[in-house]
């Protein structure tokens, strides 16, 4: 999973990967996994064939494309809870709480796909309606008006098309795709009699069926509650992504099209899908990255319910680094936040989690005590991963791109990981592989020599 290879080197199919997944995004995420046809949801079945039969086939079909895109664009996408006593065939299928709510970035100028994951539990001010968590906005007032609080909650920052994708498209993609792979770290249980749900998953690597598959995505642990929930989903965006890059899904596409086409509700354009289609061919395997809306939960003490607090600080951070948010912009945002702003800090007081996933037991307290050396002041050692992996990670779990290049620079090795799926506390989470055992020997054995060096002097 480690591995990269150059964009040369890979399969003219693997560089469709953006188009299909682009808003299939949403389709690992809970209840949104019928968001493959929001590209092409306006266009007649047979095309949608006839399309897909011709550019899996002509390499150089990127060529004839009419469209491309000439600016970053913003992609709101939203899973919906089933509503109530709605008919599957109702519009009004759409218009339950988001229990998903995503906002994606095309960016033709760097060639990135960014992810921010806002939590449903987010607080904040719905017009006519007052204090609520954002997940209520499309039931008040549809994606019209979950647009205007995102965009009030984000900076103003422009939301250009919106993908609403019904809950009941999630086991049936699935299956479609041929369940989906996924390491489990804990054993999952849960009973719920008044929804007459059960989750029941051992942990370990597994292939998911659609119903195991949901079971993982709404599974909500006591400690982290939706905090949680958001990080398997990002775990699950990763396993899909890997799964449309399997060539034996590519003749299955048409008909996971057409099946799941009555799920989806979108506002993009043809010419703006043959637009995404245009620049899904300059990606490459490492060009997605997937970032939470920084913040905290709420106390018993603070509200009568449970909300997550966005940290506006963080947020901007994040805005700034993923979503590129312009350097004026951003200045004016510091003036006005001047306070809050000093809460932010330097990579080397990042809380920074390490975490063995070799089969060294020492290992992750070595290299705690190496980074503190080094100057890093808030370093601790969380529970090894139970999945031995042979490369080291920099998760970036709290969206500290530049940090994160600080700390693998500090290492000098280890993969970044733009993800937030490491220890949820931390603002980065270093998992050492088997690569790790050998560099800290070697990074003792320099400090050693150095030392003796300085003594000579």
């Amino acid at each position: 999973m480690n591995n990269t290879s150059s964009s040369n080197s890979q399969p003219i199919w693997f560089k469709y990967w953006f188009w299909i997944f682009i808003l299939l995004l949403s389709g690992t995420i809970a209840t949104s996994f019928g968001a493959i046809t929001t590209l092409f949801a306006p266009v007649e079945p047979e095309f949608i064939t006839k399309l897909l039969q011709e550019f899996t086939a002509d390499i150089l079909w990127r060529k004839r494309l009419p469209y491309k895109l000439s600016r970053p664009i913003n992609i709101l996408v939203m899973g919906t809870d089933q509503v109530p006593g709605i008919k599957e065939d109702s519009p009004d299928v759409f218009e339950g709480r988001s229990d998903t709510l995503l906002l994606v970035q095309a960016n033709p100028t760097n060639k990135t796909v960014s992810l921010l994951s806002v939590p449903r539990d987010t607080k904040v001010q719905i017009p006519g309606i007052g204090l609520a968590k954002i997940n209520e906005a499309n039931l008040y007032g549809g994606p019209k008006l979950v647009e205007n609080v995102l965009k009030d909650t984000l900076n103003n920052i422009n939301i250009d098309r919106y993908v609403r994708v019904n809950k009941e498209a999630f086991r049936e993609l699935v299956e479609q795709l041929g369940g989906v792979e996924v390491f489990i770290p804990q054993p999952m249980f849960y009973v719920d009699n008044t929804q007459q749900f059960k989750i029941d998953l051992q942990a370990g690597w597994q292939t998911l069926n659609g119903e195991q598959a949901e079971q993982f995505a709404r599974f909500r642990e006591e400690v982290y509650g939706d905090i949680g929930r958001v990080q398997r989903q990002q775990v699950l965006l990763k396993a899909l992504r890997s799964r449309l890059t399997n060539i034996t899904v590519l003749p299955r596409l048409p008909q996971i099209i057409r099946v799941m086409q009555k799920y989806v509700d979108t506002n993009l354009s043809f010419p703006e899908m043959l637009a995404l289609i245009s620049f899904s061919l300059d990606l490459d395997r490492d060009d997605l990255k997937m970032v939470m809306l920084p913040g905290r939960p709420s106390s018993r003490n603070e509200y009568f319910t449970s909300y997550w607090i966005m940290d506006k600080a963080g947020r901007d951070r994040i805005l700034t680094q993923y979503f590129d948010l312009d350097k004026f912009n951003y200045d004016n945002i510091y003036k006005k936040y001047k306070n809050e702003y000093k809460n932010e800090i330097s990579p080397l007081e990042n809380k920074i989690a390490i975490q063995n996933a070799s089969s060294h037991p020492q290992v992750a307290t070595k290299f705690a005590q190496y980074l503190r050396n080094k100057g890093f002041d808030n370093v601790y050692v969380v529970p090894d991963w139970s999945d031995k992996q042979h490369l080291t990670q920099v998760i970036v779990q709290g969206g500290y791109l530049d940090s994160a290049e600080v700390v693998q620079k500090t290492l000098g090795f280890g993969n970044i990981e733009p993800t937030s799926t490491g220890e949820i506390s931390s603002d980065l989470t270093i998992r050492l592989g088997e690569d790790s055992i050998n560099k800290i020997n070697l990074l003792q054995k320099r400090e050693v020599e150095a030392k003796v060096d300085e003594s000579n002097l």
